[in-house]
């Protein structure tokens, strides 16, 4: 490619903030719940890479032609794929595109097209941006993407903080997950942690049905606790995992969970699970037992235990009916009832039109002027 650098790039990265940075000096934009992607142009030559630097054009063929037809001849922009559900951003239908069969995904592209956000021009014909400040990035996106038509849009972008703030609140009854920080001044630093997150957190109490032996062997040590919530008919739904222990506490998980193996199976609510692994990994149902679209060959197994315990667990939204990440252990509940588990104990957030945020591109509304705080 002729390009002031080549593929692969390591993407700029964030670490996790409690709350938004005060001062000024800083650009806030929403935290978009999708695939990070850096996109390459050379002319008809397009290359999407994720952020593990590996190339994605096989799982998004549908955006091939619009960001030829949108973007400058020779690029480089970093971004988000997402794609937009009847609720939201829909991260599960981004995970069922990871999928060998390229008749598979064709269909898929056709039922739940993908959508490009764009945050920062890092190359635009023989000029290499990453040198520049954020605040001249910015004004030359926005300058290249001023007229682009959907599925290619422009991240909304802001230098006011209560804004952001306000953001934070309303966003996430679209699927955003939270809001990103970023220096004004600040060159663009691949692969180091120079942005800022701040995400929603929230806690709950699950019922703990479930787990998975540590990868490091079956018997030694837990690797993670299968969660569930209570619906309002009383049945039990995987929910989501919780998986972030010490080596001490793995290895006396093992001890405090024998009781609950014994006879786990029988009247267990997800016992048709266990007996229908396979047929789980055809229908690419993210249960208990299903395979990792991510890695086809990660035992995803698990041994049923008698959903008797309550654990309170933080998270930070949902997806769904499921935590989007990994849960954080807080620590046990012996005086909650696990029937008390239930989905009406948790947070509900309004939903908020998408189409909202994806249309916030007018400068004097998004984006303040490009010098003003710089």
């Amino acid at each position: 490619m002729r390009l002031p650098f080549d593929p692969p790039l390591p993407p700029m990265l964030s670490k996790a903030a409690d709350a938004l940075p005060g001062g000024d000096g800083w650009q806030f934009e929403p935290k978009w719940d999708g695939f990070r992607t850096l996109l390459f142009r050379d002319g008809d030559e397009i290359v999407l890479q994720s952020r593990d630097e590996k190339p994605m054009n096989r799982y998004f063929p549908e955006l091939v032609a619009p960001l030829a037809a949108t973007l400058p001849e020779r690029c480089v922009v970093d971004g988000e794929i997402v794609i937009v559900g009847a609720g939201g951003l829909d991260f599960e239908a981004l995970l069922l595109r990871i999928h060998p069969a390229a008749s598979r995904v064709k269909l898929l592209a056709a039922q739940t097209p993908a959508s490009f956000v764009a945050w920062d021009l890092l190359a635009v014909g023989d000029e290499d941006l990453r040198e520049a400040p954020l605040a001249v990035r910015r004004e030359r996106l926005e300058q290249v993407l001023a007229n682009a038509p959907p599925p290619v849009h422009l991240s909304p972008a802001t230098r006011d903080r209560a804004l952001a703030e306000d953001w934070f609140r309303r966003f996430e009854g679209a699927g955003l997950d939270g809001v990103m920080a970023k220096r004004l001044d600040a060159p663009y630093r691949a692969g180091e942690r120079t942005m800022i997150k701040v995400k929603h957190a929230r806690s709950a109490d699950c019922v703990i049905a479930g787990f998975r032996w540590h990868k490091t062997g079956a018997g030694t040590m837990v690797g993670s606790l299968l969660l569930g919530l209570y619906d309002e008919d009383g049945t039990l739904h995987h929910v989501g995992v919780t998986a972030a222990f010490t080596s001490a506490m793995r290895k006396r998980l093992v001890a405090d969970l024998a009781p609950l193996r014994e006879n786990a199976l029988e009247g267990h609510p997800w016992r048709g699970w266990a007996e229908a692994h396979e047929d789980a990994n055809a229908k690419e149902q993210r249960r208990p037992g299903a395979t990792s679209r991510w890695n086809r060959g990660k035992d995803l197994s698990w041994e049923p235990l008698r959903p008797e315990r309550v654990c309170e667990v933080a998270y930070d939204h949902m997806q769904g009916t499921r935590f989007r990440h990994a849960a954080h252990f807080v620590r046990w509940r012996p005086d909650k009832r696990p029937h008390d588990c239930r989905y009406d104990q948790l947070e509900v957030t309004p939903a908020y039109e998408l189409e909202r945020v994806f249309g916030a591109r007018d400068p004097r509304r998004a984006t303040p002027e490009p010098r003003q705080g710089s």
